[in-house]
């Protein structure tokens, strides 16, 4: 159970983060960093008890890849998303008044970013977090967060820059995007996650 609710915490954290920056804290740099940031310190907080997921579609790629249980796929990705949900409550409580509209943006960019930095992102995990020729490293949690800080800042335009079923959940609760655009997210984040497990498999297959 404890690894169900360290996924809980970390992605509570991390969606709490997002929502404050985008609708308390304002636009520019800062909201990327914030979020790069969070997600980081909370992988190094919570990576040695559950792996610092905190996001349904690197909990694929890790199981794809072998390196989390069948038993743990569900459990970890429920918990995320009830973080999230909490999450997206209590960022609702604590910016009464805000007004807070849904993001419309192009379908087929909104895709393809999704898609590709959910690609990098679960990569980067797999490389830098399960591989063995990093094993005992000490710089996985800065390698992911900052993947998610570029990938904001470069497809931040076109798209939400989720790169995370939960986060899509939580920033759908909130009202950033529409709950009728989640199948975006879903598929996108998804099939990121997946592609790169297997890429990951086809370039290390000694890697077990």
């Amino acid at each position: 159970m404890k690894k169900y609710v360290t996924e809980l915490i970390g992605t509570f954290f991390l969606v709490l983060t997002i929502g404050m920056t985008v609708i308390a804290g304002g636009n520019g740099v800062l909201p990327p960093l914030a979020i790069g940031s969070i997600l980081m310190v909370m992988i190094y907080a919570g990576g040695h008890i559950s792996g610092g997921h905190y996001n349904p579609a690197v909990t694929l790629g890790v199981w794809i890849r072998g390196r989390c249980s069948t038993k743990d796929v569900a459990p970890y990705m429920i918990f995320q998303v009830i973080g999230a949900l909490l999450a997206s409550f209590v960022v609702n409580y604590l910016t009464p008044g805000i007004p807070v509209h849904a993001r419309e943006l192009a379908i087929v960019p909104e895709l393809l970013g999704e898609f590709l930095f959910t690609f990098a992102l679960v990569f980067v995990v797999l490389n830098s977090a399960t591989s063995k020729d990093n094993e005992g490293n000490s710089f996985y949690g800065l390698a992911i967060g900052f993947t998610v800080l570029a990938g904001a800042f470069a497809v931040g335009g076109i798209a939400s820059a989720a790169f995370n079923p939960a986060v899509a959940v939580g920033i759908s609760n909130m009202g950033l995007v529409a709950w009728s655009r989640i199948w975006v997210y879903l598929l996108a984040n998804f099939s990121g996650g997946a592609v790169a497990a297997l890429a990951f498999k086809l370039l290390c297959p000694e890697d077990k």
